[in-house]
């Protein structure tokens, strides 16, 4: 699959146009061998490139317009998807999809950002930019998932809420806050897959789950580098500084045991080859489902609650009203 390189990829980018000169002219055994020499070195450079990424650049690949999004990956990964509409009190936000389908034979619900993959498609999802009313069909679906008794999978791949004034007017603070609890709850397996950008209470509002799994090259954050930048900086040029300092890559929030996992991606990228990403998040997806669906419903609840009640330590241990406990404790 041929798609548009990074800027930080031009060393690839020349080589692969070289390349693509030399086929367009007569074949010889030489040449032959020098194009396979040529795009052995290619896959050599673009391997070293991103092991060694910024997190400025992990920002940009996460956002690349070629990348996989939520309907690429039930495309390929389940089976008799049927999508649920509505949240029975406003409207239908495109920018979440929910949905019921089979995951290797097993009934599940799904529930995610969808971003859109050309203009048309991405002004009609809102740009992945979810409204109340997104947050509460994904509520409403989930719920149903624990009536039937059916696992959840989340794909997470939003920039953030829809800031917009209608946003606000109808309470998306509230649906998220609610969303926070209410997944704290269900009584049901769940599990979430960062696979673009978790950007903000925007990915935080569907992604409380028994594991959260991320791709390799995406990026999980309360708020996206050139937001912070204008806010801390009043200058959004400093977005290479806000994202290092933010901590937003999977490395970083595996060391912090925000995520439970690093799900890889091909070289160069899960743009570069669909369904290669797909086949290796398949079998971590596999995996985690198995084992949170063995649980007890009740050990379950207590090991969600506790993961994410551990989070913010970072280590520290604190004694009842100790010296060292927070104010209040």
């Amino acid at each position: 699959m041929s798609v548009d390189p990074l800027e930080f990829e031009e060393p690839v980018t020349i080589l692969l146009k070289e390349i693509q000169v030399m086929r367009l002219m007569p074949q010889t055994p030489e040449r032959a061998a020098t194009i396979e020499r040529l795009d052995a070195r290619a896959q050599e450079l673009r391997a070293e490139l991103f092991a060694n990424l910024t997190p400025w650049q992990r920002v940009l690949v996460a956002r690349h317009a070629a990348r996989p999004v939520m309907l690429d990956y039930v495309g390929r990964l389940f089976s008799g998807f049927t999508e649920l509409h509505g949240d029975r009190r406003f409207g239908d936000d495109k920018a979440i999809v929910t949905g019921m389908a089979h995951f290797h034979g097993q009934p599940v619900f799904i529930v995610g950002h969808q971003k859109g993959t050309d203009t048309k498609q991405k002004i009609y999802r809102n740009f992945g930019y979810a409204k109340p009313e997104g947050y509460r069909k994904a509520l409403r679906v989930m719920r149903l998932a624990e009536k039937f008794k059916q696992p959840v999978i989340v794909f997470v791949d939003t920039p953030a809420a829809f800031p917009g004034v209608e946003s606000e007017e109808r309470g998306v603070a509230e649906a998220i806050a609610l969303n926070l609890r209410e997944m704290a709850l269900l009584d049901t397996p769940i599990v979430v897959v960062v696979c673009g950008e978790g950007g903000s209470g925007g990915a935080l509002g569907i992604a409380i789950g028994d594991r959260v799994l991320m791709q390799e090259f995406a990026v999980y954050s309360v708020i996206p580098p050139e937001g912070c930048a204008a806010i801390l900086w009043r200058d959004p040029a400093r977005r290479v500084d806000a994202a290092e300092a933010l901590k937003i890559t999977a490395p970083d929030l595996l060391s912090m045991q925000i995520i439970d996992e690093i799900v890889p991606e091909p070289v160069g990228g899960a743009h570069q080859d669909h369904a290669a990403a797909t086949a290796l998040l398949d079998e971590a997806l596999s995996r985690h489902l198995a084992e949170v669906s063995r649980m007890a419903g009740a050990d379950r609840l207590e090991a969600r609650y506790q993961k994410f009640r551990s989070i913010g330590r970072l280590g520290h241990a604190f004694t009842d009203g100790g010296a060292d406990a927070p104010p209040g404790q």
